[in-house]
């Protein structure tokens, strides 16, 4: 039984008419023997057929239904054309339209069918031209595939993510397999893969050709089952190279398969011939066809050697191409080394401030189905003070200078907010020190003074949200309007109702590095217009320079005070450090945060830790230790040598104000 769906399509009403009344009987006029022989063709009924010829019955069955499975046909429809007729010999045409199945083309071609009368009334004169005008005695039709290699994805740099695997192709020559049905059937089970696309390649591919049917990584393939897939008639293997795995930067590149342990059929919901790469997840999916590219498909002759003699008709493909990324494998490597330094899941997100291009996206652990630095929802906590601090001085509730208590604890509305050293800041502190030493009571207290809606279109300023995205799955980030006091407060905090995944909060560091929020991207731009999205949905955005000028200085002094572990190198580091506890997955989780720049880079780190190691300050250190692994001068020659969001004599001043020792307790 076929896997493919038989689709027996409907006959002109004439053809049918007169075909009903036929049946086998010698037939009075050449019209009726054509027709009867086309429709029984065309439905499946080969000995039916086979009766309106002079030929053996058993052999004109025999052919046709070959015919059709040589060409593993979906369905095959005929429409007469017309009748030449002299004396006792006619010749019919005939328009054939044959669907090769899905993800195949549909093949039409006109026909010619001779047809002689003697006393018992037309028949047509059979040969294997009737079939096909170029189909001669002892050919067969094949299908035959010429697949492109699929094409490399690069970084910035034209540095390849992909890497070339070993790769064993378990294959058949379909001459040697006596029952293709039963011997696909068996090898399909053995690696437990969908037998259809297989079984459909075998049975129209050039019989003495070794067809790859299912691809394994040689590193997975057990002798056991090689040596048990050889016992099947007509099955080999054989050694490839392919280009399969990321090397780095895994989910964001994506898997390429065609292989048994991914079980191509149940992921992959497109028409796929078997043996071809499919990419299952990241960019590999996102551009399957213009890095996969497409097979050159013929409509061969073959002899019994199974030697090719003719193409009937080629359908060209299209060649695979490569595609640049906005990676920097350089950038990777560091970000996937800072994050071994976590105790458990975490992810770093890197992006070029001027421009939003993705520089790093990495993960812990660094599988291709984790795009949590790109997906994950968490709540920022106190790192959303960049933005809350923004909306507190863009709406004119209070300057950076202003004094803001930062109480031990603060009560607003029916919710308690208290800072999580469970300590307060002595005398005066202003809303500059106060983001130094991430005072939650001093923000969640101004909540109802700044209001939501400033806070609202802050979130807005910065991306939160927005309408914004790549090639790939992200979380934009989310910010529901407080409707409560309370609400405002928790929100100030980055509790409550605001969402923000690592990339959305890298944009946030970015927009304060160039005092503009730029949409990101990770296909390089031109390289293929209108195909990544990123930055054609939200343009970008300039921020209020005297704004972005305090958030400067305070994220420089919040890094020389309280996250000394990721003050490294000589342009200044500009950030802020958090700690939010969340529940994660159902388990209450303390998710760490250090969100900063240096220079042109804007990077954003997480951390997910045990709340009881919390006081380790992990994403912070992870931070630092990132800075360090990028190759010398980087972030100099990324700004092109000018140094990007400097203002760092007002960073250092705040930094000396806020480090007063008379001024704090408890940090």
């Amino acid at each position: 039984m076929s896997p493919r769906p038989r689709r027996l399509l409907a006959a002109g009403t004439g053809l049918a008419a007169l075909a009903a009344v036929a049946a086998c009987a010698p037939q009075p006029s050449p019209e009726v023997a054509v027709r009867t022989f086309l429709l029984d063709w065309q439905a499946g009924v080969y000995e039916g057929a086979a009766n309106q010829t002079n030929g053996d019955v058993d052999e004109v069955a025999e052919a046709l239904e070959q015919a059709h499975a040589q060409l593993d046909l979906a369905s095959i429809r005929f429409s007469l054309g017309g009748l030449e007729r002299e004396g006792d010999s006619a010749t019919a045409k005939f328009d054939a339209t044959a669907d090769l199945g899905i993800g195949d083309p549909v093949w039409t071609y006109t026909g010619s069918i001779p047809l002689s009368r003697d006393d018992s009334g037309w028949t047509i004169d059979w040969s294997p031209a009737v079939i096909h005008p170029e189909l001669g005695a002892d050919e067969r039709l094949a299908v035959s595939y010429d697949v492109p290699d699929r094409g490399q994805i690069f970084d910035r740099n034209e540095e390849p993510l992909v890497g070339q695997d070993k790769v064993t192709a378990f294959g058949v020559v379909p001459a040697d397999m006596e029952d293709k049905e039963e011997g696909v059937g068996a090898l399909a089970d053995l690696l437990e893969e969908d037998p259809g696309p297989l079984l459909n390649r075998v049975r129209s591919a050039p019989p003495e050709e070794f067809q790859p049917l299912v691809l394994m990584r040689q590193g997975d393939v057990k002798t056991s089952v090689e040596k048990k897939a050889k016992q099947i008639p007509g099955v080999e293997t054989r050694q490839l190279k392919m280009r399969l795995n990321p090397k780095m930067a895994k989910a964001v590149i994506g898997e390429v398969a065609g292989t048994a342990e991914h079980n191509v059929s149940s992921r992959v919901t497109t028409a796929y011939q078997a043996g071809d790469t499919v990419g299952l997840n990241g960019l590999q999916n996102a551009f399957q066809q213009r890095l996969a590219g497409t097979a050159t498909t013929e409509i061969v002759t073959l002899d019994g050697t199974g030697k090719q003699t003719g193409v009937l008709e080629t359908w060209p493909g299209t060649e695979s191409g490569s595609l640049t990324t906005t990676l920097d494998a350089e950038v990777q490597q560091a970000s996937e080394a800072a994050l071994e330094l976590l105790p458990g899941k975490g992810y770093l997100v890197a992006l070029d401030a001027r421009s939003g291009e993705i520089l790093s996206a990495a993960g812990a652990p660094g599988s291709v189905d984790n795009d949590g630095a790109l997906t994950s929802e968490y709540q920022p906590g106190e790192a959303f003070t960049i933005v809350s601090a923004a909306a507190s001085l863009q709406s004119g509730a209070v300057s950076s200078d202003d004094t803001v208590p930062c109480d031990q604890q603060v009560k607003v509305g029916d919710q308690t907010f208290t800072n999580p050293n469970n300590n307060g800041l002595w005398g005066t502190p202003d809303l500059a020190l106060d983001f130094t030493y991430t005072c939650t009571t001093a923000f969640a207290g101004l909540g109802e003074k700044v209001g939501a809606d400033a806070l609202e279109t802050a979130a807005a300023d910065f991306g939160i949200g927005g309408d914004w995205r790549l090639s790939v799955p992200t979380f934009n980030g989310e910010f529901a309007s407080p409707d409560s006091a309370a609400e405002t407060a928790a929100a100030m905090v980055g509790q409550g109702q605001v969402k923000v995944s690592p990339l959305s909060m890298a944009l946030v560091a970015g927009s304060v590095a160039e005092g503009a929020w730029h949409p990101p991207r990770i296909i390089a731009e031109g390289e293929d217009p209108g195909t990544d999205e990123g930055a054609e949905v939200e343009g970008p955005r300039e921020l209020d320079p005297s704004t972005v000028k305090e958030l400067r200085a305070m994220m420089r002094s919040a890094v020389e005070v309280s996250a000394a572990n990721a003050n490294v190198g000589v342009i200044p580091v500009h950030g802020q450090s958090a700690t939010a506890e969340q529940k994660v997955d159902g388990k209450k989780t303390a998710v760490q945060w250090f969100v900063g720049y240096q220079g042109g880079l804007a990077f954003a780190v997480v951390a997910e830790v045990d709340p009881a190691q919390q006081w380790d300050q992990y994403a912070t250190t992870a931070a630092g230790s990132f800075l360090q692994q990028l190759p010398f001068d980087y972030v100099e020659k990324l700004a092109g040598g000018e140094q990007q969001g400097g203002d760092t004599d007002s960073g250092a001043d705040s930094a000396d104000s806020a480090a007063d020792p008379g001024e704090a307790i408890g940090q």
